[in-house]
């Protein structure tokens, strides 16, 4: 049995890509997907971290508008907390 490489970095499943301080969550070929941006940072012995994330399920469907793409927002402190939030909307949306 051989498996699959994927050229992403996954969580649960589903794929993670980063660009600068934003971070997609999920398939973009899904219905769905979870974009969190990184507001600010802290730093705790040397390590830089994520403090304030702003976290959205969006729509995936490029017709729509993008003000009106955005299901649900909120802010979260901690990229463990926005994650954990982002992957239960994820999976409750896809379920629908």
């Amino acid at each position: 049995m051989s498996e699959k490489k994927s050229k992403f970095l996954t969580y649960k499943g589903k794929p993670l890509v980063r660009n600068g301080n934003t971070i997609y969550y999920g398939n973009m070929s899904d219905k769905y997907v979870i974009m969190m941006q990184i507001m600010s940072t802290k730093t705790v012995n040397d390590l830089e971290l994520a403090d304030k994330v702003i976290i959205q399920l969006m729509y995936t469907d490029p017709d729509i508008k993008t003000r009106d793409r955005v299901v649900k927002k909120s802010e979260k402190h901690g990229l463990y907390n926005a994650m954990d939030i982002g992957s239960i909307w994820l999976e409750r949306a896809l379920a629908e």
